[in-house]
């Protein structure tokens, strides 16, 4: 399998390709628009800031390349959102793949959202082996509202999509390269689709 995760100077690109390894799975970094597009599927970690990630994107025409992909795509975290199209981070335009605004927690609760949180509503293969109430791992402090594109859900304390699928499109607003057996089990269902 030829899997690529993007490397855009705004990922959390080693800690996936251990979990992958981990797996027994060798992926390729690249920004190379020739090397993603001949990928059988694609990685896009993200951490950091919207603004500042979506710079890092349309500095290597990234932005021009990543909405034409056909083969599945994984988006981790901000790589989820970076997908949506406007987040309240920066007021910044984004990606536009999937048409869903990104919102700030408005909550009582400590935010940065951080730490263990349970899956609810699982509705895609990518869970497949997982159980409801699955524990993953978080860190973040905008979110994407539940909608028809949601196929996971957590809840802090309202619902938000922890996972979502437009298309060829799938993300996850938590780390599986950070969440144990939960977090690989989801690496091999992407892996497999």
């Amino acid at each position: 399998m030829n899997l690529v995760i993007v490397d855009y100077k705004a990922g959390n690109v080693q800690s996936v390709q251990f979990a992958l390894e981990r797996l027994g799975v060798q992926a390729t970094l690249s920004s190379d628009a020739d090397t993603i597009k001949a990928a059988d599927k694609v990685i896009f970690p993200g951490v950091g800031q919207a603004a500042s990630a979506m710079a890092q994107l349309r500095a290597r025409n990234l932005d021009k390349l990543l909405p034409t992909l056909e083969q599945p795509f994984f988006g981790v975290c901000l790589g989820m959102q970076l997908l949506c199209q406007h987040s309240e981070e920066g007021n910044t335009d984004l990606l536009n793949i999937i048409p869903l605004p990104v919102k700030h927690f408005e909550t009582d609760l400590k935010v940065p959202h951080m730490g263990w949180n349970q899956l609810e509503n699982l509705k895609s293969p990518l869970f497949e082996g997982l159980a409801e109430q699955e524990y993953v791992y978080y860190v973040h402090s905008y979110y994407v509202p539940v909608s028809e594109y949601t196929i996971a859900q957590t809840s802090y304390p309202e619902p938000f999509s922890a996972a979502l699928q437009y298309k060829n499109f799938y993300a996850a607003q938590f780390h599986p390269e950070k969440s144990g057996a939960a977090g690989s089990q989801i690496l091999k269902n992407f892996l497999a689709l």
